[in-house]
């Protein structure tokens, strides 16, 4: 099994969400089984007690799971049906370790985060991460995890130590690290900044992670200059940094992987060259095209409990 992770820093909204269904469904394309985990680090078991207000839209899988909007897009994008167990948040880890102590497995010791919490976040990857999730038999190929929030959230901590253990154990060529982060525009220059990511980078190093690929969102494609100072001060070869930029519609960011040939560098890290292919899009072209031209106005009236924020009710949204 191959897993790619996808972190992201400076900001939250950044697009992780879509840029880990991209990712998945470029990988789809070159011929891979794909399935995701979404990992949320808030203590909340699950997000069906949480108002749209705060969280934005919960979205009920299959199986009655109440989950973040983030395990629609993967469902969209990749043609997949996840359970629960695909979302893991902290309050669920914290309770299946919980339950465990109370049932003396820990054997009398100390229950503490490390290691306790950390196994338990990495047995229930492991666990999960096999389960065929597009109706074949068999795991999937490849595992994309989404941690959600920003490096440096106290939150966040316990997943980190456990990704940083878990990509020790599964060893090189088997682990890649996305790292989305913010490449701003200052309007009173008109020059991309480079400090945000930077910062960012040298986070997550310090929290015992090292990307391997950076995708930068910006309001426009990254300048070369500015790449190799990201790739001088990130310690990320410069044909490993993508730019994420500002595009009609979100049907585009898998298009806008496969041109800067992001899957190429995927597939270098988890030593796939050999047996990878050309991604086939053609379906997935045609489509963004017929969104670009869509341009006459409809008028649709929504009818809502939560309609003073728009991700409340976003799978509407975007269906219109």
């Amino acid at each position: 099994m191959k897993y790619v992770l996808v972190t992201g820093g400076v900001v939250s909204g950044l697009g992780k969400g879509v840029t880990a269904s991209s990712i998945g469904l470029l990988l789809k394309a070159c011929g891979l089984r794909v399935t995701s985990i979404k990992i949320d680090p808030y203590l909340n078991t699950d997000a069906g007690t949480m108002s749209p207000f705060e969280h934005g839209e919960v979205f009920v899988l299959d199986d009655g799971g109440e989950v973040d909007l983030d395990l629609g897009n993967y469902e969209r994008f990749l043609d997949i049906k996840l359970t629960r167990d695909n979302n893991i948040t902290t309050g669920k880890i914290y309770q299946y370790v919980l339950e465990k102590e109370r049932k003396g497995d820990y054997l009398g010791k100390t229950v503490q985060v490390v290691p306790h919490i950390t196994d338990a976040i990495q047995e229930w990857i492991e666990r999960v991460a096999v389960v065929p999730v597009d109706g074949m038999a068999g795991p999937a190929d490849v595992c994309v995890i989404e941690l959600g929030g920003t490096v440096g959230d106290i939150e966040s901590m316990p997943f980190i130590e456990a990704l940083g253990q878990f990509s020790y154990r599964v060893g090189p060529g088997n682990f890649c690290l996305i790292h989305v982060s913010l490449v701003p525009v200052l309007n009173v220059v008109g020059e991309q900044k480079t400090k945000p990511t930077q910062h960012s980078v040298r986070g997550l190093r310090g929290l015992g992670l090292t990307p391997h690929i950076l995708a930068c969102r910006s309001t426009t494609a990254l300048d070369e200059s500015v790449k190799g100072k990201l790739a001088q001060f990130c310690h990320v070869p410069k044909e490993n940094i993508f730019t994420l930029y500002d595009v009609p519609n979100i049907w585009h960011i898998p298009l806008l992987l496969k041109e800067q040939k992001a899957h190429e560098a995927i597939f270098r890290v988890l030593n796939l060259l050999d047996t990878s292919k050309e991604p086939s899009l053609g379906e997935w072209i045609s489509r963004a095209k017929i969104c670009d031209t869509l341009h006459v106005p409809v008028r649709i009236a929504m009818v809502g409990k939560y309609t003073g924020l728009s991700d409340s009710y976003l799978s509407v949204i975007k269906v219109n």
